[in-house]
């Protein structure tokens, strides 16, 4: 099962001020459309406008100038995702942290009738949090994922082995997991506009196309199979932060006491997860998206604010800030567990 949250920022936003209920709510940034920023979620009123994620605040603004603008208030959403998790995990201890707002569940070894299972998560979501979610069942993670998009919001889709044909191979391409834009693009060059005609095409071509692993991904994955797991557990690879200037920066003291405070932020997420880190990455992105990248390993692993912090600050004496800065971030890396 794969379990989707419905417009879920949104959602936990017209739940708390249920006047919103019928309008077209954004979420992003700071919540004003006038700075920079991006969409977050939007719910279901404000994407008839074509507003979507990741989409510039300021053009979702151009849009649909009467939408409510509101910003990211994390800490209501993250709690607001413990609660309905906390539902999914008395159905089975065998969940997938997907995200936020999903999650996976391998149900493969509970007795009840799969709608059952469906209708009591959903009960339960809506009755602990006031929000609805839609459902994906399928034999893989790939196909359940896929169908917890077909009948949004509050749907459930069921996609057997037999149903390939009829409801995966008439989706359009970006449908698959793991297609983006430029792969999009590729294959309708090709003549490839759904998923049944990328399962027509033969391994040979996609490998000439995309590679070997890539093409073998699409090649699998066109045809609905999947072999990967339902992870439980897993061990992050980094902790990160960054943050866009409202305004482009050239002054060094705000730039510094910027990265001091992303780092501030990197370290305690590692010191409340118990890791300690040994590199650590900056990344600057200037006013003409330039992007450059400085890391430094120190001699061992350390969850110090100051060690870590006198890492950051020697990453950035090797960048000429001879231009004006949009973006900062810190990131840790080569982890290890206390």
């Amino acid at each position: 099962m794969h379990i989707d949250m419905d417009a879920f920022f949104a959602a936990v936003e017209e739940k708390r001020d249920p006047s919103l209920c019928g309008k077209p709510v954004v979420i992003g940034g700071r919540g004003n459309p006038s700075q920079r920023g991006v969409v977050s979620t939007a719910n279901y009123e404000a994407r008839k406008y074509g507003i979507h994620s990741a989409m510039p605040l300021r053009t979702a603004f151009k849009l649909c100038p009467s939408a409510v603008f509101l910003p990211v208030d994390y800490e209501a959403y993250a709690a607001a995702s413990q609660e309905f998790k906390s539902i999914l995990l008395n159905v089975t201890p065998l969940m997938e942290n997907a995200g936020i707002d999903e999650a996976f569940l391998d149900i493969s070894a509970l007795s009840q009738n799969t709608e059952i299972i469906a209708a009591q998560i959903k009960a339960g979501i809506k009755e602990k949090t006031g929000l609805t979610c839609s459902i994906g069942v399928a034999g893989n993670k790939l196909l359940a994922k896929i169908a917890s998009d077909m009948q949004k919001p509050d749907g459930l889709t069921i996609i057997e082995e037999n149903d390939i044909a009829e409801k995966l191979w008439p989706l359009p391409i970006r449908k698959l997991y793991g297609i983006g834009p430029k792969t999009e693009s590729h294959l309708k060059s090709m003549g490839v506009e759904t998923i049944g005609q990328l399962a027509d095409l033969p391994l040979e071509i996609l490998i000439e196309h995309f590679g070997e692993s890539y093409g073998q991904y699409l090649y699998e994955a066109s045809r609905g199979i999947d072999e990967s797991e339902v992870i439980t557990h897993w061990e992050p690879k980094s902790v990160s932060r960054e943050t866009t200037f409202q305004e482009d920066v050239r002054n060094w003291q705000v730039i510094a006491r910027t990265l001091a405070e992303l780092t501030k932020e990197v370290v305690a997420d590692l010191q409340d997860d118990e890791y300690r880190a040994r590199t650590v990455t900056i990344k600057i992105r200037f006013s003409d998206f330039q992007t450059l990248t400085r890391a430094k390993t120190m001699a061992g692993h350390t969850d110090s604010e100051e060690e870590i912090r006198k890492a950051a600050f020697a990453c950035l004496r090797r960048v000429e800030l001879k231009k004006r800065v949009r973006l900062i971030g810190v990131r840790a890396t080569n982890l290890e567990k206390k």
